[in-house]
């Protein structure tokens, strides 16, 4: 039996306000290649199918599309519900998906009964844990109301139905912040309802343990490993190499854990240097149509910048400053000292501020223009209130 493990399909994610369903599509597009050619047997699912609980109609068309696709392949499919997931939405015709191979989990008053999955000799028992929002949880499992305690629970109740289980491998599925693990900036923080992450010794004994929420792909030990997201959500994940992993299992259990890696990728970059070294240097040609993350270092924010970086990159998705040189920042006057200032002053030190340069001749003439004129005004309704 050949297992694909895989996590955090984010289905209707955006980026930087960037729709990513086209390219969705095209990396579940592959993803079905991927069960074709490798003639994978299980996929696995470990939460955060959707990126939202209340997801767009074609983002939930995209999920039924990609479903049919693999059981038409005869490809069992074994999904559990992640903190961006509604249980009770994903849930929907849970019962009669599960007559064509698609196992929809979502309660957890589900653990501790597998999903058995059989190809020729070789059975399989896979143990899929929901998200379990431990405040939610914690009274119906008996536990305390933290992360660490609701999974240890849920993974006892897992043991104890194992123990009694004659199968080549025993396989648990779960959402969670586990020790050791790097997370992104693209993750949702989980840390309401108890400490954030769980001991990773909680997995221990089980043949494998497929693990989502974290979205960069990593082993944190020989059978305990992270899937990662299938595309990137951040720029922290800009160098991340998206995948999965490929899980071979005979009759005397697990015989080989190998990575693969996904083709379709949203191309992030970060660029930095001034404003005329971006928009005609040739380093920079080869990132034209990526999504950039831009840097400028110039001592002076150049006006306009954005548009006129638009005009080279087709997609600048963030735009930082960073200004080099002897260029000297001004520390932040309190609150007192504001009030003891000039107003023109204010603004000049504001301006200083944000643009790393002084007022001009002109423009201070312009400004006290402006706030002469303002306070005559209010001292014209005074004489007159």
């Amino acid at each position: 039996m050949r297992i694909l493990h895989t996590s955090d399909w984010h289905l209707g994610r955006s980026f930087h306000g960037m729709s990513l369903h086209r390219l969705t599509k095209d990396l579940l597009d592959e993803l079905v290649q991927t069960v074709v050619d490798e003639r994978i047997d299980v996929v696995l699912v470990a939460g955060d199918v959707y990126d939202q609980a209340q997801p767009r109609t074609e983002t939930i068309g995209l999920l039924s599309s990609v479903l049919e696709r693999l059981a038409d392949a005869g490809c069992a499919v074994v999904l559990s519900s992640g903190n961006h997931d509604s249980a009770v939405r994903l849930a929907f015709a849970a019962n009669l998906l599960s007559k064509s191979g698609i196992h929809l989990v979502t309660d957890s008053q589900s653990l501790g009964t597998p999903v058995t999955i059989t190809r020729g000799v070789t059975t399989v028992a896979i143990y899929p844990i929901p998200y379990l929002e431990p405040r939610a949880v914690a009274e119906s499992l008996g536990t305390e109301p933290s992360h660490e305690a609701v999974l240890t629970e849920a993974c006892e109740r897992i043991r104890q139905d194992a123990a009694g289980r004659d199968v080549a491998a025993k396989i648990v599925m779960a959402h969670c912040f586990a020790t050791g693990a790097e997370p992104s900036a693209s993750e949702r923080d989980i840390s309401v309802g108890g400490a954030i992450s769980v001991s990773q010794q909680i997995f221990a004994g089980f043949d494998y343990a497929a693990l989502g929420h974290l979205h960069g792909r990593q082993r944190l030990s020989e059978t305990v490993r992270y899937s990662g997201s299938l595309l990137a959500y951040s720029f922290s994940e800009e160098k991340h190499r998206k995948g999965g992993w490929i899980i071979d299992v005979g009759p005397d259990g697990v015989s080989e854990i190998r990575e693969h890696r996904w083709d379709t990728k949203l191309p992030l970059v970060s660029l930095t240097g001034t404003l005329e070294e971006l928009l005609t240097d040739e380093k920079y040609a080869a990132h034209v149509h990526d999504v950039c993350r831009i840097t400028l270092t110039d001592a002076q924010r150049p006006l306009g910048a954005i548009d006129r970086l638009r005009q080279r990159f087709d997609t600048v998705a963030e735009l930082n400053f960073a200004p080099s040189g002897d260029t000297l920042r001004r520390e932040r006057p309190s609150l007192h000292q504001l009030h003891e200032k000039p107003v023109t002053e204010v603004c000049g030190d504001f301006y200083q501020h944000v643009r790393q340069a002084e007022l001009s001749e002109e423009e201070s003439r312009f400004l006290n223009r402006i706030t002469t004129g303002v306070k005559e005004e209010l001292n014209h309704r005074d004489v007159h209130a």
